[in-house]
């Protein structure tokens, strides 16, 4: 018969006591011991915190700054922003910036097939929209290639523009570049970095509901 010591209260002897359960709940042991995994959590996070980064980057890399990447960029700075309601006799052809009329012409992916007042076309500029205009007599693909890439982007208006020293201009404020053909990718980059640009002195300002007709 097993040898079972017995205190005086019949009771089994501190020495052979097992632990005792507390609040109803098993005493925890190696087995039953819960452990919060530190070090898989730590990696994942370092992991998300460096695919954040690198999404970040790429955005900002596809994003040309305004400090002049696109070959033939032309930048022009402190520009009237007057209204006026008079002809303005401006010093680049098409113009990209400067004294406008207090209508705006609507920007909103909108093709135009005469051309526009000056004075409404710069207004819209203001408001962070990117102008396109091209020579009269352009072939009729190029014109096509380029009205899908305005139908398709807002804050952009197409129309065409008599006199243009280039087949194609596409003007922001204060930014412009003249371009030969459509598939040049300079127009991509273009729509890229102007379109509501970090130059743009009133970006997503509205872009309907004022002049609606050349």
């Amino acid at each position: 018969m097993p040898d079972v010591r017995l205190s005086k209260n019949n009771k089994p002897s501190r020495n052979d006591r097992r632990p005792a359960a507390r609040n109803g709940r098993p005493a925890r042991n190696a087995l039953n011991q819960r452990h919060v995994p530190w070090g898989g959590i730590a990696f994942f996070t370092v992991i998300g915190l460096v695919a954040a980064v690198a999404i970040t980057f790429a955005f900002l890399q596809s994003r040309p700054s305004s400090g002049g990447p696109i070959a033939g960029l032309v930048e022009k700075g402190d520009l009237s922003r007057d209204h006026t309601q008079n002809a303005v006799a401006y010093d680049t052809t098409p113009p990209m910036g400067g004294a406008h009329d207090p209508m705006w012409q609507n920007c909103d992916a909108r093709v135009y097939d005469r051309p526009l007042r000056n004075e409404n076309a710069v207004h819209s500029l203001e408001h962070g929209a990117v102008w396109i205009t091209y020579r009269p007599g352009l072939a009729a693909d190029q014109v096509e290639r380029l009205a899908t890439k305005v139908r398709t982007t807002d804050y952009t208006l197409m129309s065409p523009y008599p006199g243009l020293d280039a087949p194609i201009a596409l003007s922001a404020w204060g930014r412009q570049v003249k371009v030969q053909d459509a598939a040049d990718p300079r127009v991509d980059a273009f729509l890229r970095a102007y379109v509501k640009g970090p130059q743009t002195p009133e970006p997503g300002a509205a872009c309907t509901g004022a002049k609606d007709q050349p």
